[in-house]
């Protein structure tokens, strides 16, 4: 399970996609939400797919990869789904037995919020594929550049963002070899029930937490020592700079939107 997150990862390559500006690709990104939360039937949830599907394959990102993503939602779209479809209600009803009673308009919306989650989840892992955490942060540090007049943080926080996407694959691969080492001594994480099986992480979370903390600590202690001071007199060896492809990704973006646009007034 563990290995199946891929938010945070980086696919190294040098695709078209890959050399998108991040800027843009954040820009993209936010407005591809906005696309999946306007969407409300089969035609726009067609059109996302092929624009992640072409998206995927011009990155070389197999797609096996980017869906492997899902598992560890799983248990969430199922929850959610749940709920919308026991829980909401309508005018048209298409099951009735005892107390539990379906709608057309709530299977409907069960639907739609659990691809909502599935489409999400697609389009930030595909954000952090392509995307190293050192883009990543030069990109928002840039947008958010404006903010600092009224004094905003934003090195600081676009710092906090990287080290937090750059310490995902790290924590992972602790959290694995604590829990093997706990299989070892002999714990049980599989069997019982969902009360039985949190109970039985609790001596998986209390040494990642002291883990976490010490790493942090080392990490802290490592840049004072060096003497960082934030975006004081900071320079970059890569300055960014917007080409043909990153507009012509920004207007693509922007007629895929129009189109969810259309879409939804119409149907």
């Amino acid at each position: 399970m563990l290995g199946d997150i891929t938010i945070g990862q980086f696919f190294p390559g040098d695709t078209v996609v890959h050399r998108v500006d991040p800027r843009v690709k954040l820009v993209l990104t936010v407005l591809y939400i906005i696309a999946v939360f306007m969407v409300r039937s089969v035609v726009g949830y067609g059109l996302l797919l092929l624009c992640v599907l072409a998206i995927a394959r011009m990155s070389k990102v197999p797609f096996k990869y980017i869906m492997k993503g899902l598992k560890p939602i799983l248990f969430i779209c199922i929850f959610t789904f749940t709920l919308n479809i026991f829980f909401t209600k309508g005018e048209n009803l298409i099951f009735e037995w005892k107390f539990i009673k379906i709608y057309k308009e709530s299977l409907i919306n069960a639907v739609y919020f659990a691809l909502r989650l599935v489409f999400l989840v697609i389009g930030t892992s595909l954000l952090t594929l392509t995307t190293s955490p050192m883009a990543l942060t030069d990109g928002l540090e840039r947008l958010l550049k404006p903010l600092k007049k009224i004094k905003f943080p934003v090195h600081e926080l676009s710092m906090m963002m990287s080290i937090a996407l750059r310490f995902i694959p790290t924590l992972l691969e602790e959290t694995d070899k604590i829990m093997k080492a706990q299989i070892a001594r002999g714990a049980d994480f599989e069997s019982g029930n969902i009360f039985e099986r949190a109970k039985a992480m609790i001596p998986l979370l209390v040494p990642l937490f002291v883990s976490a903390f010490r790493r942090a600590d080392e990490l802290a202690m490592a840049m004072e020592s060096r003497c960082y001071r934030g975006d004081v007199n900071r320079t970059r060896m890569k300055t960014l700079k917007m080409e043909k492809r990153d507009y012509t990704a920004i207007a693509l973006s922007f007629v895929v939107l129009a189109l969810v646009i259309v879409e939804r007034s119409v149907l």
